[in-house]
Parts: C-alpha cells; structure tokens; sequence
C-alpha cells in the first residue's frame, strides 16, 4: 500500500495566508485594546493642569538634545520651562500634522483595494486610531495655550503629496510612514524607559500612542515585508535608495523643532546646528531612530552597496536590532 502523498504547498499562498493573519491579529488588538483620549486620560485632574507642577515641563534629559544640551541647563528655571512648553506642544502639533498625512494617504490606499483584502479592515483601524490620536494631540495643545505652529512651511508642504504618493507609490508611502513614526516612536519610549519625573499630559499622551504605534510600526513593517518582494529588480533598487532617503527626510521633520523655535526663544545659531546637525551626538542620536528600520531593510532585501552608501552618506548608517524596539542600550552593548 503506498503512502499518502502531501499536496505541495504553493509558498506565495502561504505567505499570503500568514500575512492575512498577522492582519487579523493587529485588526483584533484594535478592537480589544484601544483608547478614547477623552476618556482614558483624565484632562479635568486638576494635576493635568498646565500650571501644575510646571517644573515637570523641563525638557527630558533622557531623549531630547535640547534638554541636556548646557546652554540650555544652564537657563533660570521659568525660562528652561517655557521652552519646555513650547516644545512639547510643537511635538504634539507635528504630530498630529503627519497623522493628518498618513490618514489622506490611508483613505487612498484603501479605496480600491479588492473585497475581502485583509489590508482594508486594519488601515480602517489605524485610520480611526489616527484620528483618536490627531484628536489627542491638540487637546494637548490647546490645553498647554501655545500657539505653535508645527512644521515648518516647507516641511508643510508635505500635506499635498500622502494621497497621490500612497495612490502611486505604495511601497514608498508605507516606507515614509515608518520615516515618520519610528523616531516619534523611539523618543517617547526612551522618555518612559527613563522615569523622568514628566508632566502628566505627556504623561498620558505618550503612553495611549506608544501603546497604539505598536500595532501601526507592525503593519507598516508587515507590509513592505509582503510587498516589497513582489517587485521587479528595478523597483527594488529604487526602494533601496529611496528608504533612506524617506528616513533622513520624514525623520528630521519630526524631530528638528522649525526656525520659529529658535527665534521665539533666541536660541543662538551653534547651538542649533551642534543640536540637530553638527556635534558627533546628534548624528548618533539621530541615526539611533532607524536602527529597525534598517533591519527591516536588510531583512526585504534592499540593503545593497549603493543603499549602504546613501544610509552612510545621510549618517543613519549603523547597528541593526535583533528585535523590534529593542531598547537602545541593549543594542549599543551588543
């Protein structure tokens, strides 16, 4: 008697079959474990109170260069909390900014994707999330009373193209999403990892997105993963310089305050440019944010020689991590 014979298993209709579920699992985080700003943060505790506890706005040594920069350390205390304020209430509003653009992107993406696409049902999660968070974010200032304006007006610009990029581009769409995210993502986390003693808004602010960016980072990362494969050789290599390319970019419109900061609070020049640019710090800092990035770029097949040249040419060349958001010490010490 001959032995049962096992159909052959089609491995693009496997990969497909496990894609859909790691989608499913992300669709049902959302609907288990998510949060309503107006309803899991309490804004009304009067220790919510802008002007509560004020000394708690000081910038955070732990992830921003500018909080334990010493020209700033050295400031009297009410100036050093003003710009605190400012700060985190520019974060929040460019926050909310590039949320707006991944939403319009989102919207986009979805509109033609095929009945029963697994892809639709999360980024219709994700879109309401984003909206949540959006919604979050200028509660935050509104509450803190700072009429900051958010990303430079160049940077702004950025507005017009998440929907023709995500209709056209997708693989790029989902790459700049990542050059969005990962450094807010690392930022936020290196402030709780640290137990900074931080004002309560933030608090509770950082705590609902990092919880949420985990499933967002996911998808994103899950995405390319599925599709960047499926291209041809020369959208390959034009993905592989264009990754870094959109991490330098998104990256340093996140995390680089615009030059209304520096002139609302006369922050001298060197300063700016040691900050963000210039010193042997700030390169590392700002590299540190991609260090998933660039495992997942390594993991999809587009680390090449000319892609290692534009990481190292843009400074975000460096360590991979063995896992995702593995804790930057962890991955300096291997």
């Amino acid at each position: 008697m001959s032995a049962a014979v096992t159909p052959a298993v089609d491995p693009d209709v496997a990969k497909a079959e496990e894609y859909a579920a790691k989608l499913l699992l992300l669709s049902e985080g959302s609907v288990n474990k998510h949060f309503d700003p107006f309803e899991d943060i309490d804004w009304e505790n009067p220790d919510f109170a802008p002007d509560a506890g004020e000394e708690r706005w000081v910038l955070p040594e732990s992830a921003d260069p500018l909080g334990r920069h010493p020209w700033y350390k050295a400031l009297p205390l009410e100036r050093k909390i003003a710009i605190g304020k400012y700060r985190q209430a520019n974060i929040a509003k460019v926050g909310l900014q590039f949320e707006s653009i991944l939403i319009s992107g989102m919207v986009v993406h979805n509109f033609n994707l095929p009945n029963g696409s697994p892809e639709f049902r999360y980024c219709s999660h994700e879109m309401i999330e984003e909206h949540n968070h959006t919604l979050m974010f200028q509660e935050m200032v509104n509450r803190i009373g700072l009429d900051v304006p958010g990303m430079g007006p160049l940077v702004s610009k950025f507005k017009y193209l998440g929907a023709p990029v995500a209709s056209f581009m997708p693989n790029l769409f989902f790459m700049a999403v990542l050059g969005g995210e990962e450094p807010i993502d690392h930022i936020q986390k290196q402030i709780l990892r640290s137990d900074e003693d931080v004002h309560p808004i933030m608090r509770g602010v950082m705590a609902i997105h990092i919880a949420e960016e985990a499933r967002h980072i996911s998808f994103a990362h899950e995405y390319l993963k599925q599709h960047v494969p499926e291209a041809n050789q020369l959208s390959k290599l034009t993905l592989s310089v264009a990754m870094p390319l959109a991490m330098w970019i998104l990256g340093r419109a996140i995390a680089t305050p615009p030059k209304s900061f520096f002139k609302e609070f006369d922050i001298p020049e060197s300063v700016r440019k040691e900050l963000f640019y210039g010193s042997k710090e700030a390169k590392q800092t700002f590299g540190d944010y991609f260090g998933d990035v660039r495992t997942l770029a390594k993991e999809i097949g587009l680390m090449n020689p000319i892609s290692k040249r534009v990481w190292k040419l843009l400074k975000i060349d460096g360590a991979t991590t063995r896992y995702r958001s593995e804790p930057l010490r962890a991955v300096q010490a291997a």
